[in-house]
C-alpha cells in the first residue's frame, strides 16, 4: 500500500509542470484560434468552435487513451485490462473533462449552456480514436523513452484547448471577458481529470502483483 501511494506522489509531481504549461498553451490556442476567426465568422463563431471542437474531443481521447495505457503498461502487462483500462479512462473522464465540467462552469458563470455529450450523440467520431490510442499506448511504452511524459504533455495540452472549445461552442461566447475565471475553470476542468486519468486511475488498476515497472521506469 505504502509503495502503490509512493509511486502515485512520485508520478503526480513529475507531470504536474507539463501540466501547467501545456494548459496555459491551450488557452492560448484557444485565443489565437478566436483573434484569428473573429473577422471571418463574427455572426457564427460557435459555430466554427464546434466543429473544431469535434476534432479536438476525438483527439483528446486519443492522447487521453494512449497516456493510461502506457502508463498501465509499464506496471502491468495484461491485453485485456489494460485496453478496458485505457478505454474507460478516456471515455469516462475525458467527458469529464471536455464537457462536464466546462458545462457546469459555464452555468456558474451564468451562460445558456447547451449539453452536448458526443459518446452518445456521435459514437462513430470518438470511438475510433480512442481504440487508436489505446494501440499508440501500447506501442509507445515499449519504444519511446518518456512515453507517459509526451502523451500526458500532449493530453493536458488537447485537453485544454477542447474545454475551452466546449464552453464557447455551447454557451459562453465572449469568454475572453471573463478570462481569468475561464482560466480556473480550464485549470480544474483539465489537470484534475488528466492527471487522474492518466496517473491515478491506470495506478489504481495494477493489481497486487503489479507494483514495479517491468523494465525500469524511465522518463
Amino acid at each position: 500500500m505504502r509503495a502503490g501511494l509512493r509511486y502515485l506522489r512520485q508520478e503526480l509531481f513529475s507531470h504536474l509542470p507539463f501540466s501547467i504549461f501545456a494548459t496555459v498553451g491551450g488557452m492560448a490556442l484557444v485565443a489565437v484560434l478566436t483573434f484569428l476567426g473573429e473577422p471571418f465568422y463574427k455572426e457564427n463563431l460557435p459555430g466554427a468552435f464546434r466543429e473544431l471542437f469535434h476534432i479536438f474531443h476525438p483527439a483528446h481521447m486519443l492522447f487521453s487513451a494512449a497516456a493510461t495505457t502506457a502508463m498501465f503498461w509499464q506496471y502491468e502487462r495484461r491485453w485485456l485490462k489494460a485496453l478496458v483500462v485505457g478505454l474507460l479512462g478516456a471515455i469516462l473522464l475525458c467527458g469529464a473533462s471536455d464537457i462536464l465540467i466546462p458545462y457546469a462552469s459555464g452555468l456558474v458563470l451564468g451562460a445558456k449552456m447547451h449539453p452536448h455529450l458526443c459518446i452518445i450523440e456521435h459514437p462513430a467520431l470518438v470511438l475510433p480514436f480512442a481504440l487508436i490510442g489505446v494501440a499508440a499506448g501500447f506501442l509507445s511504452s515499449d519504444h519511446i523513452v518518456g512515453a507517459t511524459f509526451f502523451s500526458h504533455a500532449a493530453h493536458v495540452l488537447v485537453s485544454s484547448a477542447a474545454s475551452l472549445l466546449y464552453l464557447v461552442s455551447f454557451g459562453l461566447e465572449r469568454w475572453i471577458d471573463a478570462a481569468g475565471w475561464v482560466f480556473i475553470v480550464v485549470v480544474l476542468a483539465v489537470t484534475i481529470p488528466c492527471c487522474f486519468s492518466d496517473i491515478v486511475f491506470p495506478l489504481l488498476a495494477v493489481g497486487r502483483d503489479g507494483g514495479t515497472p517491468p523494465h525500469g521506469h524511465h522518463h
